[in-house]
């Protein structure tokens, strides 16, 4: 199946698509549903059970103040900064959740959520995921109402229950069958003498007219251009007890003042800057894309970046260019989602950080004129090169290693971009190859290492002194 680069490319808030955004998501449901099934108004408890890696680092990731929101009716793509945090210090001082009020307003409930009410169960993991909630309303003589469990499968996508026993992870009715693998994507791209852009702008274009996928690829991108800005306009610390020191504001105002012109040398600080900010802005709960995921949003946005400023087709059309690029990469995450997973509690950082650089070589690789076999070629080596990356956030927060490493993936992406150009896109080990090692490795290794912060750097780090 292929999954449409506006599934992969999400407008949400930070700092997780796995733990903020998906339960968000799933909690919105689930309330959207008390509303259709017209019980809503009988609803005076609701329970919420987290299982796994959700449980393990949840309150680092923002997780239990994404429930609550989305218990409100909020939606990750609609939800600002500013009404986040306006919710969030309202339910916090009165210890109250409306339910379904952005849904329902006039016949929402307003139910008091105590501490015991959202239940951790770090060391139990439901047989299809790790990332797993339950919620549980129930009227006043403790009658449930309604039961559902959902999974949150990696980059903000969601499955219930019922979905996942029947391995239909069809989370939007946009998902559709052109290209299950890289080889029929090369072939789909040899039969009609066409890149892999115009094969993904032609899927996009069976449900969205031409213009209509100009338009949400260029807001996808101005998202992203947004939330770099707004990471480059702040100081301070982060959120959480890391104490970790904002640098991307510093590091704009030195590296504008060395390059006022965009010389082509400062071209990777550039592209390091851009990341940072990203990454940082992600880290405080800002609004970023999942790009496929939250803890890598820094890396096609970062590499974009580069595409458009110092490249021949983003001087020329910097438009033109953030849409094929987009395209192109979209297509290569469709592959590791639909054939591999882009969640770090399943497969780890290589899952979200590797498949990031993997899809933003890619974007990058077309652009620079790339064949399809280039271009697969870029793809495949980012990701063999991230291979086994493990996901380890000291203190359970996705700021050390995310936020510099969705840097180093940036680089990394770029390098196997040019690299690839420079061969004839023949290459021994091919990309379906590397993706099918990908999930291998994921499956083989220990779960310490797949975002429970009981491995890695998270236990050799002390929590109360970081460096940088």
């Amino acid at each position: 199946m292929t999954i449409s680069v506006f599934d992969l490319f999400s407008v949400g808030i930070g700092p997780s698509s796995s733990h903020t955004v998906g339960p968000m998501r799933a909690a919105s449901r689930f309330v959207a549903e008390l509303v259709a099934t017209d019980v809503l108004g009988s609803v005076v408890d609701i329970r919420v059970d987290l299982y796994g890696s959700l449980a393990a680092t949840g309150a680092g990731h923002g997780t239990p103040t994404a429930i609550l929101l989305g218990l409100e009716g909020y939606a990750p793509e609609e939800t600002t900064s500013d009404v986040l945090d306006k919710r969030v210090a309202m339910m916090t001082s009165t210890g109250r959740v409306a339910v379904a009020a952005q849904l329902a307003p006039t016949s929402s409930p307003t139910v008091v959520l105590a501490v015991d009410d959202l239940v951790m169960h770090p060391a139990t993991i439901l047989p299809f995921h790790p990332n797993a909630l339950t919620i549980k309303a129930s009227d006043r003589t403790g009658v449930e109402l309604l039961t559902r469990t959902y999974y949150s499968v990696g980059g903000g996508f969601v499955v219930t229950e019922e979905q996942a026993q029947a391995r239909g992870e069809q989370t939007t009715e946009s998902n559709r069958g052109e290209f299950s693998c890289a080889a029929e994507l090369l072939d789909l791209c040899h039969r009609d003498n066409c890149s892999m852009s115009d094969v993904m702008g032609r899927i996009e274009g069976q449900t969205h007219t031409r213009e209509e996928v100009r338009e949400r690829l260029l807001h996808i991108r101005d998202v992203m251009v947004a939330c770099e800005q707004r990471g480059i306009s702040r100081s301070g610390t982060l959120p959480g007890t890391l104490g970790v020191r904002r640098r991307a504001r510093s590091w704009y105002e030195r590296l504008d003042a060395e390059d006022p012109d965009r010389r082509p040398e400062f071209a990777e600080d550039w592209v390091n800057l851009v990341a940072l900010a990203i990454n940082e802005e992600n880290a405080s709960g800002g609004r970023v894309v999942t790009a496929p995921t939250n803890g890598a949003a820094g890396i096609v946005p970062a590499v974009l970046h580069y595409a458009v400023h110092y490249t021949a087709a983003g001087r020329a059309d910097p438009d033109d260019t953030a849409i094929r690029f987009l395209l192109a990469a979209g297509a290569i995450g469709s592959l590791y989602k639909e054939r591999a997973s882009i969640s770090g509690a399943e497969v780890g950082c290589q899952g979200e950080v590797g498949s990031a650089a993997s899809m933003a070589a890619a974007g990058l690789a077309e652009i620079l004129g790339g064949t399809p076999e280039q271009v697969e070629n870029a793809a495949e080596i980012a990701m063999e090169h991230s291979l086994g990356l493990t996901c380890d956030p000291i203190g359970g927060l996705v700021q050390i290693p995310c936020i510099e490493r969705n840097a180093i993936s940036a680089g990394k992406a770029i390098n196997a971009a040019r690299m690839a150009l420079r061969g004839d896109g023949a290459h021994r080990v091919s990309l379906d190859q590397v993706i099918e090692t990908m999930r291998i490795t994921g499956a083989d290794m220990s779960t310490k290492y797949k975002e429970t912060s009981t491995g890695g750097l998270a236990v050799s780090v002390p929590v109360n002194y970081v460096e940088c």
